[in-house]
Order: structure tokens, then sequence, then C-alpha cells
């Protein structure tokens, strides 16, 4: 029989603050940085705050609670000069899409403009008045830096129409074979999208 007698993990330390849900982490497989989703917070209305995606350094401040997305000051716990020395995202992205899961494409199977670009995971809002995200989107980047806004890869799990949802994805992974695996925690599946060149 084991008997756990606590943890025994000696120097810890905080590496980084002030980021409110980062529920995805990805390290880049290029320069080793430590990317993060992070879902903003509620009841600020249907476009704020903004979803954010971070590189998360060594050091820095990225605002919670006084301050989202490096310029706006929380009406609750922010003030003026509360968005001072915060860290600002890579990238903004529709507010309440709850970002989740995030892998950088390492494979080569689908198309070259593809590669080492980044796919975000959007489980979907549960209190805006209307509905958002229920998708996956990619971020093309060149290097470290986006060479746009999200644009949608994978979509088809909202209904606009009737405003509802047959599935949430959250997860991603990029598999052995190089397919890109989503997992959905609703419909309780997990779904492989891969590439066919030709017609």
């Amino acid at each position: 029989m084991v008997v756990y007698d606590g943890p025994r993990a000696t120097g810890e330390r905080v590496f980084a603050r002030g980021l409110r849900n980062a529920v995805g982490l990805a390290v880049h497989p290029a320069t080793g940085e430590l990317w993060a989703t992070n879902n903003g917070r509620d009841m600020l209305g249907d476009g704020l705050p903004p979803e954010a995606l971070y590189i998360v350094r060594d050091g820095l401040d990225y605002g919670w609670p006084r301050c989202h997305n490096a310029t706006i000051e929380d009406p609750d716990f922010g003030g003026p000069g509360s968005c001072v020395d915060v860290a600002a995202p890579v990238v903004n992205m529709q507010a309440h899409s709850a970002s989740l899961g995030l892998v950088f494409y390492t494979g080569k199977t689908f198309p070259e403009e593809y590669r080492g670009d980044l796919f975000i995971a959007f489980h979907g809002s549960w209190n805006r008045s209307v509905s958002t995200g229920y998708k996956i989107v990619r971020l093309q980047l060149d290097g470290s830096r986006p060479k746009g806004p999200v644009e949608d890869f994978a979509t088809g799990w909202l209904n606009e129409q009737e405003q509802s949802a047959s599935g949430r994805p959250v997860g991603l992974a990029v598999g052995p074979e190089v397919a890109l695996y989503v997992s959905d925690d609703k419909a309780g599946m997990i779904y492989r999208i891969s590439y066919k060149g030709g017609n």
C-alpha cells in the first residue's frame, strides 16, 4: 500500500499572471514559446471582452481581473491606469466563443500553406443573445506573427437559424499520420479531419 504524504516539489514560482481562464496550451514547434487561449469574463454584453490568444512569457502580467486584452478596464475590478504594463494578446477573437484547445499543424498532408498554422477549438457561447462559436478556426502564421484574423476552418455544429448546436468542439491534436483530431463533449465524438488532394 502506498500512502501519499503531500507534494515534494521545491522552488516553485509564478511564471506569469493575469490570465483568467487559459484552457488551451500549446508549445510553438519552432520557437518553443508557450501559447494559450484565454476566455474573457461574462456580463459585459455580447461583444466584450474578446476572447484572446496569448504568448505566455516569463514575468508578464496579462491583466486579470482589472484589465482585459490590454485595453479594456474592468468596470468592477479596474479603474484608470489598470491596463498600464499589461501584455497584449497575439490576436483578439469573437467574445464568448469559448476558445479552448489549440494545436499547431506540424504535419505534411495538409497543403503547404497550412503548415505551422494554429487551429483553435471554439466550444461555443452559453449566455450570448445570439449564439457564436461551435467551430474550429485557423490562424495563419508567419513564425509567431499572425497573417490576419482567425478564419473558419471546420463548421456545421451550430444551426444559426434555430440557435441550436449539435456539438461543441473542445480538444485538438495532430495524429501520428498527421490528420487533425477534434473532440466534441456534447456529441461524445472524436472527428478526424484529413486532406485528400486532387478532384
